[in-house]
């Protein structure tokens, strides 16, 4: 790469450390969300401690972060490895955010931007399997654990660019260890469902 892509790398880590998780919060209520619940700086903890709206929210600012990160690495390289390298910045940044103490939320909304706008195709079919799994589940840890985990296998099927695929296992890989919390509740019967 060069080092223009590596720079935009860099841009995108910043820009997925944006947390509109704590911004929001703050600004709506004057809390830190990392003190509620369940402590995560993500969409889904915004939406058990303040609401549906507030919630959808910043799932829709982390998704665009994720995705503007991707499209602005191809404004100025057309090299698929900058474009990977790019989205797999943004959920670092997202999950490992510089601005707020390292401390952020578990990356997969931020995925999901950067992945639709690097392997729409995939991604989308992934989405669709979160969507229903949680729809029969109620359990958004469950949808997104499996959901991203499946990801780097399909976008294989559909022959995305060899690191799309790696960017997306290694995005897959950071996600599932944040969810070793949810894994073990959820082995023990004791994850929250959605809606409670």
């Amino acid at each position: 790469m060069s080092a223009r892509s590596l720079g935009f790398v860099a841009l995108s880590y910043l820009l997925g450390s944006i947390s509109f998780a704590v911004l929001l919060v703050r600004w709506k209520t004057g809390t830190d969300i990392r003190s509620e619940g369940s402590g995560n700086a993500g969409a889904t903890n915004v939406l058990r401690a303040h609401g549906k709206k507030l919630g959808l929210l910043v799932a829709l600012f982390d998704v665009a972060k994720g995705g503007a990160a991707v499209l602005l690495m191809r404004l100025v390289s057309s090299d698929p490895r900058a474009a990977a390298a790019a989205a797999l910045a943004a959920i670092l940044g997202h999950v490992f955010p510089v601005f707020y103490d390292f401390r952020g939320g578990k990356g997969v909304a931020t995925a999901v931007g950067a992945f639709l706008a690097l392997i729409p195709i995939p991604t989308l079919v992934c989405v669709g399997g979160f969507v229903v799994l949680v729809a029969l589940t109620r359990y958004v840890s469950l949808g997104s654990i499996l959901g991203m985990a499946i990801l780097p296998a399909v976008a294989g099927l559909f022959h995305a660019p060899l690191p799309a695929v790696g960017a997306a296992a290694l995005a897959a890989v950071l996600i599932v260890f944040k969810h070793l919390e949810n894994l073990k509740r959820l082995v023990a019967g004791t994850e929250r469902k959605i809606g409670r």
